[in-house]
């Protein structure tokens, strides 16, 4: 296969699963010559790539150090890591290694808006494309949510709004977004990366070649190095500043405001928490770069519900709230959602999975004085179990199953369980979705 990629320069497309069959049919559409590649014998998509492009040559099985040798550009899949050696040694060799946004970047005839962060990514996305929608602007939203980026290329769209992952974000080199924001960084994928500054560094790849930005007041790691020329708007809980948003006081009620102007009082929010208050404000802040009216977006926001997974109310039983926060998949998503709706000590908070190499420290210490029951299951279980010790109590369940129902057993009138895991959900279920499905399920089985 090496002789064929040197003697054809042909472009190497490596993962064969969504993202890929997205790069794959546009790089088709674009008339380019390519070959995929993947390290699985079965990777997800195979059958769908081989039924509409059977003529691309498949390449199956472990990468040599040597596979890409004379290839004249790689496009990565996000699931795969650039430490790859086969990978290493493209790079070494001057081979390019670009990911699907950035090939997006170059075609799209559109201004995008570019956002990321460790939580209140997807939320913050939907909401923008809801208001994009609610005034009428042709948008296409996906990316890291719901649809790949390439799939939404569409000469009739005026504008682009992107979620995008640190993965996605590592193979980008010129975004050249109308506006991006980094939401907050809180450490995730520390199996991915050697550190938080990786991370960081990975995450602030946004900012490359960005005509305006949104930054997150109360998170100094979210604040891009850019020239001052770039325009700055800014949202938090705190009191706003010029072009921030943020809250001020109305006989003692918080109102979301401007500047200096009032807009609407915080109890009208659709979605409720101060996360979810954090990502309203960065909404409207990023709607008002892109010059969308105020009076759509506010809208908007009365209206808008959450999406599922998200801090999503699935039933209250016997003056019990059952709350699903499977999207939750790292420790910043669960204190955000604790923070956001614990009162005193009425939280039972169903946590655990796979960790992903994260320090569970400040976690255990987040708990106390808002989590009266700590429900663990899942790969990590112990080891959230040792970091927690005995400031809150603990059991263990075999099952999701098990957990909904020994939460039942301790909640009390005016409880909350909580199922925030502040893992990956992959050591037991297919994914998120399926862990936040079978919740649901559970505790639609309580009486």
């Amino acid at each position: 296969m090496t002789q064929l990629i040197a003697s054809s320069k042909l472009k190497v497309v490596v993962g064969i699963g969504t993202t890929g069959l997205s790069v794959a049919r546009h790089l088709s559409q674009m008339g380019e010559r390519f070959v995929m590649f993947d390290t699985r014998q079965q990777p997800p998509c195979l059958d769908q790539l081989k039924a509409e492009l059977p003529e691309v040559s498949v390449v199956l099985g472990e990468f040599l150090v040597d596979s890409f040798d004379g290839a004249d550009e790689i496009i990565l899949s996000p699931g795969l890591s650039r430490e790859n050696p086969a990978i290493q040694a493209a790079l070494l060799s001057g081979v390019p290694v670009i990911g699907d946004i950035e090939l997006f970047a170059r075609t799209a005839n559109a201004p995008i808006v570019a956002i990321t962060g460790s939580n209140g990514k997807s939320t913050v996305t939907t909401l923008l494309g809801e208001m994009c929608a609610a005034a009428g602007v042709p948008v296409g939203v996906g990316g890291n949510l719901g649809m790949p980026a390439l799939a939404l290329l569409d000469e009739h769209k005026e504008l682009y709004v992107l979620e995008l992952s640190s993965f996605q974000l590592e193979s980008v080199s010129g975004l050249n977004a109308e506006v991006a924001t980094v939401l907050n960084i809180s450490p995730d994928h520390m199996d991915r990366y050697r550190s938080l500054l990786d991370y960081h560094q990975a995450k602030h790849r946004i900012f490359n070649g960005v005509r305006q930005v949104v930054v997150n007041r109360e998170d100094k790691l979210s604040v891009p190095l850019v020239s001052d020329k770039v325009k700055q708007w800014s949202f938090g809980l705190n009191r706003p500043d010029f072009g921030g948003f943020g809250l001020l006081d109305q006989d003692g009620e918080p109102w979301l405001s401007y500047q200096f102007d009032r807009l609407m009082p915080e109890a009208e929010l659709g979605i409720k928490g101060s996360h979810n208050t954090r990502n309203a404000l960065a909404a409207l802040a990023l709607g008002s770069a892109v010059g969308l009216p105020m009076a759509e977006m506010l809208q908007v926001l009365r209206e808008f519900q959450g999406l599922p997974h998200r801090c999503q109310a699935v039933k209250s039983l016997a003056g019990v709230t059952y709350i699903n926060d499977s999207k939750a998949t790292n420790v910043g998503a669960t204190l955000a959602a604790i923070s956001g709706l614990s009162g005193e000590q009425n939280l039972i908070l169903i946590a655990g999975g796979r960790g992903k190499g994260q320090d569970f420290t400040p976690f255990a210490k987040a708990l106390m004085g808002s989590v009266k029951q700590l429900v663990l299951l899942g790969e990590d279980a112990p080891a959230i179990g040792d970091a927690v010790g005995d400031r809150v109590p603990t059991i263990y369940a075999a099952s999701l199953q098990g957990a909904v129902e020994a939460a039942q057993k301790i909640a009390e009138a005016g409880d909350i369980v909580l199922l925030s895991p502040a893992c990956a959900s992959f050591d037991m279920f297919c994914s998120f979705e399926d862990r936040g499905g079978q919740f649901v399920n559970a505790v639609e089985g309580l009486r």
